[in-house]
């Protein structure tokens, strides 16, 4: 017989199952939800004509460590398109690359919508009545944050927020998060912070609810009215502004003194005459794998977005022996925020300065045109357009053949590679060895072996085109550079 004491502790046990069970009830819905398996009121909703949902937007990225190990600020996010121009399945990609880049950032994509309007709405982005539909949403699936594919006013942030009731976050924002968390380099990090502040200064009165508003106050006759009830919320935000102005003037001054440090390496590669060439892209495009491939780099590879921040210089040899540099940059996106391209300016400087760019596209992307054209708006932005260019379609093994041939066709100087299998490599090394500057004076010398280190620099900054030794020294016939040739010129054997 059970006493009467231990009946509180039975209710509090079979109190505690009851809640594990509907608990874990809870995770099997939600993985289920997570697996596509959506109830019918989600079904009902789709069928809106203006809020359309889109299907199939997590990306399933694999072998991305920076993620799993941001599971503890896991955020799960709603994503909002606005779709002005094209065609749906333009804003459908756009609004897929959106969800990448959020997965990149450590988020968890539940849902995704697109709303077509011939111009964003100036108060909330998607309209006064879309934004109710989206809070219900935001309920329905249990979002903490929403994500706009475009860059919100500081009116628009506070106003969705008001509505949603969830933290927003805009394209930019979610880029600038990236790249914060990506940056290693003290360079890097300064010119992401950089960034992020000027993104920040117009948006600090609405930046969160963290600082304080101007309270007004009466008139002098109004009871506890008066100056002196008057808040310091106006005093404060200018204070922010001051300071974010003199940390902004701060790293800029830090950033060049580092652009010069890079200036003088730069330089130094030059007098030796040593060919460079950059390798510039999209954001996941397969550039450090390429550069890994080409060199045995061993770079951080990542199938992320902005993996590389942080500018990778490695020296390469060409099939017929002659060195050159090949440099790794940032990558490029769509709608690439004008602070970032302002803040890394020096940063892509490399890409202005070589000799030969390696512009390399993901041939299994849907619409591979596209990243071409967002990449050359920015390599045009740097005042690169006058250093030749040879296309390099990467992932060909993963293309769709069709894709892959009307890119060639299009491409006047393209070549399709496999980075992953190694496919296409030895005619791209062969490509580049024909395309990199040639040194332009030819010599034929006899070359004592007291003089060995000019040998050793014609290898290393010119093109030998043949070696021989003999009783009285190296008869040596290469093509090097003007100021080297007059070095050898005491060794040009008699007529």
């Amino acid at each position: 017989m059970t006493s009467s004491s231990s009946l509180p502790q039975d209710r509090q046990r079979l109190a505690e199952s009851l809640r594990a069970d509907a608990l874990m009830e809870e995770d099997v819905a939600w993985s289920h939800e997570i697996d596509g398996e959506r109830d019918g009121d989600q079904y009902d909703r789709s069928d809106r004509a203006a809020l359309r949902r889109v299907a199939g937007l997590s990306t399933e990225l694999e072998d991305i460590t920076e993620v799993e190990y941001r599971q503890l600020r896991l955020e799960r996010v709603v994503l909002v398109g606005v779709w002005t121009s094209g065609t749906v399945q333009d804003a459908e990609n756009s609004l897929a690359e959106l969800a990448a880049l959020a997965e990149t950032a450590g988020a968890m994509v539940l849902d995704g919508v697109i709303q077509r309007r011939d111009k964003p709405d100036p108060a909330t982005y998607i309209g006064s009545g879309k934004a109710l539909e989206l809070r219900d949403i935001v309920l329905e699936s249990g979002a903490d944050t929403v994500v706009c594919d475009g860059e919100l006013s500081p009116g628009q942030l506070i106003h969705l927020e008001d509505v949603v009731k969830v933290k927003v976050v805009d394209r930019t924002a979610l880029i600038l998060d990236i790249f914060a968390q990506h940056a290693k380099s003290r360079e890097g990090k300064a010119q992401v912070s950089l960034a992020q502040m000027q993104y920040m200064l117009p948006r600090l009165r609405g930046w969160g609810q963290s600082l304080s508003r101007q309270m007004g106050g009466g008139g002098s006759g109004s009871a506890g009215g008066g100056m002196a009830t008057r808040g310091p919320g106006e005093t404060k935000i200018e204070t922010d502004r001051r300071r974010i102005r003199e940390r902004m003037a701060k790293l800029r001054r830090e950033i060049a003194e580092m652009k010069t440090g890079r200036d003088i390496k730069r330089q130094e590669r030059r007098r030796h005459k040593v060919p460079s060439v950059a390798i510039a892209g999209y954001t996941n495009a397969g550039k450090s794998s390429l550069l890994n491939r080409l060199t045995g780099a061993g770079v951080l590879v990542e199938n992320a977005l902005f993996a590389t921040l942080d500018p990778t210089v490695r020296r390469a040899e060409t099939p017929s022996g002659r060195l050159y540099t090949l440099a790794d940059t940032v990558g490029f996106v769509r709608h690439l925020p004008h602070h970032l391209v302002e803040a890394f300016r020096s940063t892509m400087e490399e890409v202005g300065d070589s000799d030969l760019i390696l512009h390399v596209v993901d041939g299994s992307h849907p619409v591979p045109e596209e990243q071409l054209a967002a990449v050359r708006e920015v390599i045009r932005d740097v005042g690169a357009t006058d250093v030749p260019e040879i296309v390099v379609v990467n992932k060909a093994d993963a293309a769709d053949p069709l894709v892959l041939q009307r890119l060639l066709r299009q491409e006047k100087h393209a070549i399709a590679v496999s980075a992953r299998t190694g496919q296409g490599l030895a005619e791209l090394l062969a490509l580049l060895d024909e395309e990199l500057p040639r040194p332009r004076v030819e010599i034929e010398v006899l070359v004592p072996y007291t003089q060995g280190a000019l040998v050793s620099r014609a290898h290393a900054e010119g093109e030998v085109l043949s070696e021989e030794h003999t009783a009285e020294g190296t008869v040596l016939k290469a093509r090097v550079h003007e100021e080297l040739a007059a070095e050898f010129r005491p060794f040009v054997p008699a007529a």
